[in-house]
């Protein structure tokens, strides 16, 4: 069983796998001129507890069509002023995945999950930001929760992975990720924690080099990949230094809500904003975001929600007014990640016009599902690859590999399926290639 609470086990292996794609070259991509028609980054924004079909679809669609007159559902109301730029998806399914509270890694993954249960193969996100332009550190995962989880357990696996048995960690606490990212252009306190950290890496560097030469074989090969994940944590560290002038220009202001919080949503809107920073300075090229982290609790008082965790999903979502508030603040976050890419200049255009963006669940449509109707929302047409401003209900035949399958085609690799062998896919995949609803 894999033991996600490991956590600085977890930050060496987690960082190491993230950043074991090529490094080279080290360059930002926030001003380089971007390909024609090719996405040059990717946010995965996955909510817990599932997503009720009923939430986003406009009423009266009975069918695949254009959302130009429509008017798009309360929960994701804050979407109606780029629904040009929407496209809503329902009728992928992810019954191999075996959901029911969650498929944990499996929802990326498109395989069989469960709690505590270690990848079987690497995950979506992961396989596109080795073929994305490459960037200072290839792929972030932050993670929203209650306070208390995001205090205790700062860095948690659940939704990404660089391989079998090879979880990549999240970061729930904004003030450690902000140290990471920003510490080494910080002044203050922040600089001398940075420093202090900085150190105490080196150090374990060192010594977990010295200290397992003596290991078993067996024993020693796992420790390896702990030893270049310090290795790769202090590499990633220098590199950013390199570049600090630039990264200056990004960094979000440090307030209150980093270091006295009042609700859990202010520590969700700083890891937002990192994330975002993330993405605007070039830093990393794919962000996946575990609202929840990927698994059955979460909370929401910072929006008046008093109920949290479990009890959520029990919920049904259509009409609640609980639901409606969680899903129009993770609308609002959507808003924020457009406009804030929108306002970056890239070639001829801006961020946002090269930028893909995937809300789903990590739950297919509910709590307690069997993954019959995974819905997906997607936002941006990195120009012109994927269609825009419509819905399309497909016929429950496609996994969400399928869909993953297009990504990476988008991306420009020549794939029929992801994670899919052929006698799974006779099984629970009606068709192979991309799903021709999804690209122009």
């Amino acid at each position: 069983m894999l033991n996600r609470r490991t956590t600085l086990q977890g930050m060496a292996a987690g960082f190491g796998a993230a950043l074991s794609a090529s490094l080279a070259p080290h360059r930002l991509t926030a001003a380089s001129a971007p390909s024609t028609g090719m996405p040059r980054r990717i946010v995965f924004f996955m909510q817990n507890q599932g997503f009720d079909p009923a939430t986003c679809i406009p009423a009266g669609m009975g069918g695949s069509g254009s959302l130009a007159k429509t008017k798009l559902p309360e929960p994701i109301e804050a979407l109606e002023p780029y629904k040009e730029r929407l496209h809503i998806i329902s009728g992928l399914h992810g019954m191999h995945t075996s959901p029911s509270h969650s498929a944990f890694f499996g929802a990326l993954g498109g395989y069989r999950g469960g709690d505590g249960v270690p990848p079987s193969s690497s995950t979506i996100d992961y396989e596109l930001s080795k073929v994305l332009p490459q960037t200072l550190l290839p792929h972030l995962c932050i993670g929203m929760d209650s306070i208390e989880n995001m205090t205790t357990k700062p860095t948690i696996a659940t939704l990404s992975a660089s391989g079998a048995g090879q979880p990549i960690f999240m970061h729930s606490n904004p003030n450690h990720l902000y140290q990471m990212l920003y510490g080494g252009i910080s002044t203050g306190d922040i600089r001398r924690h940075h420093e202090a950290r900085s150190n105490v890496m080196n150090q374990i560097e060192k010594l977990a080099a010295a200290k397992g030469q003596s290991l078993p074989a067996v024993d020693g090969q796992r420790y390896k990949q702990y030893v270049q994940g310090f290795k790769d944590v202090n590499g990633l560290r220098d590199r950013l230094d390199t570049v600090s002038d630039h990264l200056s220009q990004f960094a979000p202001q440090i307030d209150e809500r980093y270091t006295n919080p009042t609700f859990e949503t202010d520590w969700h809107d700083c890891l937002l904003d990192l994330g975002i920073s993330a993405l605007a300075s070039g830093i990393t090229n794919t962000l996946t975001i575990g609202s929840g982290r990927g698994e059955i609790f979460g909370a929401w008082k910072g929006l008046g929600v008093e109920q949290q965790g479990h009890n959520l999903g029990h919920m049904k979502q259509p009409d609640n007014p609980i639901w409606i508030k969680i899903r129009q603040y993770n609308s609002r976050m959507l808003v924020r990640i457009m406009e804030s890419l929108e306002s970056v200049p890239e070639g001829n255009g801006t961020m946002m016009d090269h930028t893909l963006i995937v809300y789903t669940s990590n739950n297919a449509d509910k709590q307690h599902t069997n993954g019959a109707n995974w819905p997906v929302m997607l936002l941006g047409n990195c120009g012109g690859v994927f269609k825009t401003g419509c819905f399309t209900r497909l016929d429950g035949k496609r996994p969400i590999n399928a869909l993953y399958a297009t990504l990476l085609r988008a991306a420009g690799q020549h794939v029929d399926r992801f994670n899919m062998n052929e006698q799974l896919a006779k099984k629970f995949d009606a068709g192979t290639g991309p799903l021709k609803e999804v690209l122009v």
